[in-house]
């Protein structure tokens, strides 16, 4: 595979961080305030790059397991079951995130409980790459961006408005 299609196709997972950005960019054009706009990145953020991209990885290892399992340079296992069903978890709190009365605190809860499974996979995924020279698509790459990035911002988007709040400052959607 030459390095055009790896890149290409390594960066699958980063589609679901473009949709919440492009989606939130769009949506913020005409914000009446910045914590609208704030909460509007959120919602985004909460729903297309975590939820989706979760719901994703969801169906993608209860369907086609025998392709995840090689995508991350692994023999099929019982494991693929439970990344789905850990994914589906994932999906169910950041649809919950997105819901309009969700709190800043209830978003950052849920930011952290997918940082802690997420950047979990990330140790795993540099563990394999460097102890074992897996460069498989699934395991190096856009995965990587993916795992670090999507909790960071959620947590970080959510930290801001909260303190946007505690300023005083009232949300307006």
């Amino acid at each position: 595979m030459n390095t055009i299609s790896y890149v290409a196709q390594s960066a699958v997972p980063l589609i679901w961080l473009a949709i919440a950005v492009v989606g939130a960019l769009v949506r913020t054009r005409h914000s009446p305030s910045r914590a609208a706009a704030l909460e509007t990145w959120q919602r985004w953020w909460a729903a297309a790059a975590l939820g989706c991209g979760s719901l994703w990885m969801t169906l993608s290892f209860l369907l086609i397991p025998d392709v995840m399992s090689a995508a991350t340079g692994f023999n099929r296992t019982p494991f693929e079951f439970e990344i789905a069903f850990a994914n589906l978890g994932l999906a169910v709190m950041a649809f919950r995130a997105a819901a309009p009365k969700s709190s800043a605190r209830e978003r950052i809860t849920v930011g952290l409980g997918a940082g802690l499974f997420l950047w979990g996979a990330t140790i795993g995924h540099l563990y394999q790459w460097f102890a074992n020279g897996d460069h498989a698509l699934g395991n190096t790459g856009g995965v990587l961006v993916y795992d670090v990035l999507i909790p960071a911002v959620m947590i970080f988007l959510a930290y801001r408005s909260r303190r946007l709040a505690v300023v005083g400052q009232p949300v307006q959607v």
